[in-house]
């Protein structure tokens, strides 16, 4: 029970004054002490208020740990989210500029900083990192990251540099499912409805089927001029998902 107490106690402190100094003893205060603990600390608690939505208090508890630690890259990278909900692209820009500088070999820091980039429109830049982080050699998921930024480019809009990520993205996973489902979006923008089929089979074969990928693949055999295919998707979606949107447009079609 003392210890529970004592922890209580450190976590007030930092709450009220930052990195403050504690006279009791123990292993908290020490680790409060600690800078690399303090900023973690701040860092543990300014991630939680931001996912409670207390812009605010995330803020300042974020300023606090990459005060304690110019290092810390995902508080730095926390803390440019935090200025994005207050509306603030500015501040947002200049902190994941610092999370990569802090770590400039960290694939997920890039990766972030690259969705920024690319919903600030800054498609250029945003494609360079992204590039920085699929290409870096502990990427385990470097489908994800390509496939980011093949939805980066079609915002641009560069449909080839887009559909250029996503085949690399399938290169990496085969049966990715984003970057499949992906695919067969730009081909059916571009009308090339054959291979937006090819690539919407290969994504049924592999992951679940959803409401909207159901009437995707009926809107898709109607372009074909398959009723038969259309009908037997469409009944599928009602059976299926007779509450959802696809559902009630397709009865509303009928």
């Amino acid at each position: 029970m003392k210890t529970s107490v004592r922890l209580s106690s450190g976590i007030v402190c930092l709450v009220l004054l930052g990195a403050c100094i504690s006279t009791t003893t123990g292993s908290v205060s020490e680790a409060v002490r600690d800078d690399k603990d303090a900023a973690e600390l701040n860092y543990q608690l300014g991630a939680r208020y931001y996912n409670q939505g207390s812009f605010e208090i995330a803020k300042d508890r974020l300023l606090l740990a990459t005060e304690i630690d110019p290092r810390m890259a995902i508080a730095f990278s926390t803390l440019a989210l935090t200025y994005e909900a207050l509306d603030n692209p500015r501040l947002a820009r200049e902190s994941y500029e610092k999370a990569v500088r802090a770590e400039p070999k960290n694939f997920d820091v890039q990766n972030t900083y690259a969705v920024f980039l690319c919903r600030q429109q800054d498609y250029t830049t945003a494609k360079k990192h992204f590039d920085k982080a699929a290409n870096h050699p502990e990427n385990d998921n470097a489908e994800v990251t390509m496939t980011n930024a093949g939805v980066c480019m079609t915002q641009k809009p560069d449909d080839d540099a887009a559909e250029s990520y996503f085949r690399m993205a399938l290169e990496n996973k085969s049966n990715y499912g984003e970057a499949l489902l992906q695919l067969c979006l730009l081909k059916y923008k571009q009308e090339d409805y054959l291979s937006a089929r090819a690539f919407l089979q290969r994504f049924m074969s592999a992951n679940t089927s959803t409401a909207g990928v159901l009437y995707l693949a009926s809107l898709i055999e109607d372009m074909l001029g398959n009723d038969r295919g259309r009908t037997q998707y469409e009944d599928r979606l009602i059976k299926d998902f007779p509450a959802s949107p696809e559902a009630r447009k397709v009865l509303g079609a009928g």
